[in-house]
């Protein structure tokens, strides 16, 4: 929960500074507040399309971070990625100029909504979240949004909508869905996953249940998960269970397959069938997140009929195995997935396509997370017909665990892995065939990789 000297901090506020107003996390609060009548100015080091998107909306933005670019803003907004020597937090901090973390700041917008739908879970919170803005659009239920990643119907990962609905994809890194105010709380999975935050399974069990206690409305469940469900043991508010075990409130069956990467599903509700689904992505942990999906929209008044509408047409969310292109007969796509499970699930999707070959390009992100879990990243991999891997991405961390990608390549089968995406672009091309899927794999930017195959292959 958020801390009491935080909650009315935005009262008697005008001019609001976002010191990296380009992060992904920074725009769908940039939207919601500037709607709210709230003067906005921001600083970034990088350009991007987030920050022309925020420039169209009449927004000030500099590049560079500089004390004077705050003018006089009476709140600062900070992502957690900004050092605490940055001139401007620095100045503020000086000058008695309240400063807020994003997470906190979100925290404070979903107090405002009178349902605040916030999907949390170690796997699929932003193809779910995706999946159920989209639908409750099409529902004519106009949502505001905070997504992970980008949602082609929306042009972002964010949205201002004009109902008390919110869909909010809620974090557990460091604890920061705590920071929020969910009034349904829709949970996918429990994974080990964040370590070194967490230390044991155990813990991060602990904070989804803490999370979970804060619902006003209730809670949706994947009643299949033996974590989730260890998670929402002792909850007050009403717990909606779903999954392809016949014991779920919502039950899942007839899978199947239809014209590629679409997949047909069939739903009932405590025994009543609500009737066939179409989910234009593979997989049958996509399957599970349309489910959470439907039931969310459900819950919120949607009617069943547009709900099928808006799932089907839903062709995923930007780095959720995203095809980019098809050149010579190869097939380039990109996705998120980062952690064992996310490799494993995405990677058995992808051979049970029509493709020749599939090609793993994976970029390792943490030296925590790759030492801890080494053999289950060894294990995922492997599934692939061919890996290719960059070094390890160690983004906030020091490499303290003496972990480098060379020591994952020996435990996979004929991998190989290089220091640059351009020599990774070179081996891939000189080595992919017709028929093949290659997919780059990782949270970092080894998207990167993909675009220098794209151009080569061109």
């Amino acid at each position: 929960m958020i801390d009491a000297n935080y909650v009315n901090i935005l009262q008697g506020k005008k001019h609001l500074h976002f010191i990296g107003i380009g992060g992904s996390g920074m725009y769908p609060l940039v939207q919601i507040l500037h709607a709210r009548g709230f003067y906005i100015t921001g600083s970034d080091n990088n350009e991007g399309d987030t920050l022309n998107a925020e420039r169209k909306m009449g927004i000030p933005i500099t590049l560079g971070h500089d004390a004077k670019n705050l003018g006089d803003a009476d709140l600062v907004i900070y992502t957690a990625a900004i050092r605490q020597d940055n001139p401007e937090l620095v100045y503020a901090k000086e000058h008695g100029i309240p400063v807020v973390e994003r997470a906190t700041m979100l925290g404070l917008v979903t107090r405002h909504y009178e349902n605040a739908i916030c999907v949390c879970g170690t796997h699929g919170k932003t193809t779910t979240t995706a999946m159920l803005t989209q639908i409750l659009m099409r529902a004519d239920m106009d949502p505001s949004a905070v997504i992970g990643g980008k949602l082609p119907a929306i042009g972002g990962n964010g949205r201002v909508g004009k109902s008390e609905i919110m869909v909010c994809e809620a974090c557990e890194f460091c604890d920061h869905f705590l920071q929020l105010y969910p009034d349904t709380v829709v949970v996918l999975n429990i994974d080990e996953d964040h370590l070194e935050y967490f230390k044991n399974l155990e813990n991060i069990i602990r904070s989804f249940h803490t999370f979970c206690k804060m619902a006003t409305l209730s809670v949706i469940v994947n009643g299949d998960d033996a974590n989730s469900m260890k998670a929402v043991q002792g909850i007050e508010k009403p717990v909606t269970t779903f999954g392809y075990g016949e014991d779920n409130d919502y039950v899942i069956s007839n899978v199947r397959p239809k014209d590629g990467v679409t997949t047909l599903f069939d739903l009932s509700e405590h025994g009543t069938p609500l009737g066939t689904f179409m989910l234009g992505i593979p997989g049958k942990h996509n399957v599970l997140n349309a489910a959470a999906a439907i039931i969310s929209a459900l819950s919120a008044g949607a009617d069943v009929e547009l709900i099928k509408l808006g799932l089907s047409e839903f062709h995923g969310a930007g780095r959720r195995f995203e095809v980019l292109a098809k050149i010579n007969g190869i097939t380039i796509a990109d996705d998120y997935a980062h952690h064992p499970t996310e490799l494993a699930a995405t990677l058995k999707t992808a051979k049970e396509l029509p493709f020749r070959k599939v090609w793993a390009v994976f970029q390792p992100f943490t030296y925590s997370r790759t030492a801890i879990l080494l053999d289950d990243f060894a294990k995922a991999l492997s599934i692939a017909d061919h890996v290719v891997m960059s070094e390890i991405m160690g983004a906030r961390e020091v490499n303290t665990y003496d972990i480098y990608t060379r020591d994952l390549a020996e435990k996979i089968d004929g991998s190989v892995w290089f220091n640059t995406f351009e020599e990774i672009a070179d081996y891939v091309v000189e080595h992919a065939q017709p028929g093949d899927l290659v997919i780059t794999l990782g949270c970092g930017d080894i998207y990167k990789a993909a675009k220098l195959m794209i151009k080569k292959l061109s």
